[in-house]
């Protein structure tokens, strides 16, 4: 079995992971954070979504010696100048809090009218293994800022975000198949897998 390790302790992208790359790969086994030794996980102080993949990639492999994946994600808001951002996690401060953060970013558009609520989640997935092998993709999924909080599917942002794909339904009102085909983290890791599978093959 060829075995993976995906920085992150979300139970979600561990099963999209693995649901992706087994396309690639049927014997491959995903570990989180929570399979490992615990380690000092790094800051996350990089300007750009790839950057802070990277570190956190790079932090992973130190820790574990195992090919590492690591994702940074986020929201970024037309009308916000792009924000948030790299800091989507903690929009509104510490702790990290889903539900303030898109009650903040619900009332910093309250004056934006439709026409000028456009938004898109970015997500960069990097790999890193033993023989110093990286690789870094980028997935977009475009669409807009609905007025309200609607759906109980998904994560972060996704109960205030409709998708060009797919309009009138917020990400979070999705079934996993549905959000998988059209998200940011679905499309980088589709790009991602069949390099990775071609590494970890024996």
């Amino acid at each position: 079995m060829s075995r993976v390790f995906l920085a992150s302790r979300n139970a979600k992208k561990l099963a999209e992971m693995e649901r992706i790359l087994r396309e690639h790969l049927p014997d491959v086994k995903v570990l989180g954070l929570d399979d490992v030794p615990a380690y000092d996980e790094p800051v996350e102080d990089q300007p750009t979504f790839e950057g802070n993949a990277l570190v956190k990639a790079r932090a992973g492999l130190a820790a574990t010696g195992l090919p590492t994946i690591a994702d940074d994600s986020g929201l970024c808001v037309d009308a916000l100048n792009g924000m948030p951002g790299v800091l989507s996690a903690r929009w509104s401060g510490s702790p990290k809090d889903d539900d303030r953060n898109n009650r903040l970013v619900l009332d910093q558009l309250a004056d934006v009218p439709e026409e000028r609520r456009g938004a898109h989640f970015v997500c960069a997935v990097a790999f890193v293994s033993a023989d110093e092998d990286e690789v870094v993709v980028r997935g977009e999924m475009p669409g807009r800022i609905i007025g309200e909080v609607r759906g109980a599917g998904g994560f972060g942002y996704d109960v205030v975000f409709e998708a060009d794909a797919r309009p009138g339904v917020t990400t979070a009102e999705l079934s996993v198949a549905e959000k998988d085909e059209i998200s940011h983290r679905g499309i980088a890791l589709r790009q991602l897998a069949p390099q990775v599978a071609r590494r970890l093959r024996p």
